[in-house]
C-alpha cells in the first residue's frame, strides 16, 4: 500500500518533495536538546540564549550550536533586541509536532517508547494553555 499525504485522494501519487521536506524537518529535530529548545519556545513564545541555557542547564556554546541547526532548517528565527537575540518558532505547527511526538512516546505500551526521557526532564507538562496557543496563531 502506498502512503498518502493527509487530505490526498486515494490513488493520488505520493508527493516526493513534500516527503523530502518532512524528512529534513524531522532530521533537524532529531536531537533531545533541539526538542527541548522547541518545547521551551513553544511554551514561552520567545527566549534568548541565556534563558535557554538557564532552563536547560546546558552550556551556552552547545545551546547556540543547536539553535544554529534549528535556524538553518527554517524552524526558528532570531530577532536582535539590543544586545540579545530572542528566538521564536517560525511556525506554531513545529511545537505541535514535537508535543505530539513526546506525548506519543509517553503512552504505555510496547513499541511506544514508554519510559523514554522527556526533553524537559518531566518537570512541566508540554502543553500550553489553549488561550495562549490560540493567541500565537
Amino acid at each position: 500500500m502506498t502512503p498518502q499525504p493527509t487530505g490526498a485522494a486515494p490513488g493520488a501519487p505520493l508527493e516526493v518533495p513534500a516527503v523530502q521536506a518532512a524528512s529534513e524537518l524531522l532530521s533537524a529535530l532529531a536531537a533531545p536538546l533541539r526538542l527541548a529548545i522547541v518545547v521551551l519556545l513553544d511554551r514561552h513564545g520567545t527566549r534568548c540564549v541565556h534563558q535557554l541555557v538557564d532552563e536547560l542547564g546546558t552550556p551556552q556554546p552547545l545551546v547556540s550550536q543547536h539553535l544554529r541547526v534549528l535556524r538553518g532548517a527554517g524552524l526558528v528565527v532570531g530577532e536582535r533586541r539590543h544586545r540579545e537575540v530572542h528566538y521564536a518558532l517560525v511556525d506554531p505547527h513545529v511545537g505541535d509536532i514535537v508535543r505530539a511526538a513526546v506525548q506519543h512516546v509517553s503512552h504505555a505500551g510496547p513499541g511506544a517508547g514508554a519510559g523514554a526521557p522527556s526533553p524537559t526532564g518531566g518537570a512541566e507538562p508540554l502543553s500550553r494553555p489553549t488561550a495562549e496557543r490560540s493567541r500565537d496563531r
